[in-house]
Order: C-alpha cells, then structure tokens, then sequence
C-alpha cells in the first residue's frame, strides 16, 4: 500500500437504521465508482452481518475491524485491496460482540476516528458502511465522519424513521463531532411507474429539500446479483442501470 503525501480522507458514512434500504450496495458502488473516478478509497465494513465484505469476495480474512477497534492489531494490518484504488477493512461477526466490550472505555465514541486518524492521508475518501442500528458502532462513524450520506426507500415507513435518526445526528454534532453534516438523502430501489413510489419521492423532496440528490437510484435486479459474484456493479454490468446510477450519483457528492 503505497502512502501519498495528500491531505487528509474525506470521511463519509452510509446509515439509516431501517434496514434493507440499500446502505450496504451503495457504500460498495460509491466506493468502486470513485476509485473508477481515479480516487483511492478504503472502504470500512462497520455491520456485524459482513454483507459489505461478502459483497466483495472477501469471506475468510485472518484481520478485521473488530481486532483493529479493540487494539489488537493496527489498522494497517486489516487492509485488504480490491481492485486498482479501491481497499477494504472488512467485519465479521465477532463485530457483535464489540458494543459490549468497548462500552467501559473511555472515549468509546472516539475509537474509530483515532483508527482512522493513522491512515487518513493515504486515502480520497474514506466510506463507512454502518449497521442497520444506532449503537455504539454506528456513534463510532459518526464521529469519525465528516458527511453522512442517508439513503432512503421511496416508501411510507422510510419517512417515519428517518426523524430518529437525524436527532442523533445532531446529539453527535452538538457532543462528539460539531463538523458533522448531513452529505445527502438518497432514493434507492425507485420505480418510477408506481405511483406511491413517485409520491413518496415528492415528499421526500419537500420535506428535506435542499439534502435531497437528485440521483434516485432504480430498481435494477443487476443491484441484487452483483455481491453474489463478490464484485461492485461497474465489473459485474457495466452497462446497467445500476451502474449508470451510481455512476451519476458519484458525479452528484463529488461536485457537492
């Protein structure tokens, strides 16, 4: 792993406590169409459940982010690389475990950022993949994050949990990371020719206005085949509307 004399990583976590809405794909297709942009990436698989690490090919690791977040071993040593510009920490379950075991330390909240302290400068972008939860590991990239990106289904129950969710984000800002702001709400699995899909996206829009990308990503079954090759969308079909998709949405948070 080559270190490059540039500024530090941008930090960006993917979350929303809801599970299913595609935090864990979009935090991979991010991931590989910056590092396609040219940008050097590390991705950090935060979710006990791994499905960010599996999507990617990597299964039986002797390093992961739960010995780098007790301290038994650096974060160096738990830094695999995927493609050309592109690295992961992976997870696994073992990860579960960690809430309990870190919650007596002090700066618990702070664990992850001071990980990432050590590595920032050899790295674009920096993108936390955040378990379905707002527990400690989730405060933990908080902290750690300059932007939180939320992505959002196009359907009712989206909009009534994403009020929990940005109180935390202010509790965080006011307590832990005052630098911490809202990168972008996201629509993902949108099919335009349902009608709920197309209201809910409106009030989405409303509600949230100016946080709202413009990018809405779209049904596309390729999204839902991709980890199963344990590849990111641009190697698995470059040409979908997956792939056009997060294409564009990584047009969209590198001009924001």
């Amino acid at each position: 792993m080559t270190t490059s004399n540039h500024k530090k990583a941008k930090v960006l976590c993917l979350s929303n406590h809801k599970g299913g809405v595609g935090k864990t794909c979009s935090t991979c297709n991010i991931g590989a169409g910056l590092a396609k942009r040219g940008k050097k990436v590390l991705l950090i698989d935060l979710d006990p459940q791994a499905n960010l690490s599996l999507s990617l090919g990597l299964t039986e690791v002797e390093k992961n982010v739960y010995f780098v977040l007790l301290n038994q071993c650096p974060i160096e040593e738990a830094i695999y690389n995927i493609t050309e510009n592109l690295d992961i920490v992976p997870s696994n379950l073992d990860l579960a475990g960690a809430e309990i075991e870190l919650s007596s330390e002090a700066g618990r909240e702070m664990i992850l950022k001071e990980c990432l302290n050590q590595i920032s400068n050899q790295y674009d972008y920096i993108l936390i993949d955040c378990a379905p939860s707002l527990g400690l590991l989730t405060i933990n990239a908080l902290t750690a994050s300059n932007e939180v990106y939320i992505p959002l289904q196009a359907q009712y129950l989206s909009l009534q949990g994403i009020s929990k969710l940005t109180t935390i984000i202010e509790k965080i800002q006011r307590r832990l990371n005052e630098n911490l702001k809202i990168g972008g709400i996201f629509i993902t699995q949108y099919d335009a020719r349902k009608v709920l899909n197309r209201d809910i996206a409106e009030s989405i829009e409303k509600y949230f206005s100016k946080d709202v990308l413009k990018t809405k990503i779209r049904d596309n079954i390729t999204l839902a085949e991709a980890p199963g090759h344990g590849k990111d969308i641009f190697r698995y079909s470059p040409k979908s509307y997956g792939a056009e998709d997060y294409a564009s949405l990584c047009d969209e948070i590198l001009t924001r």
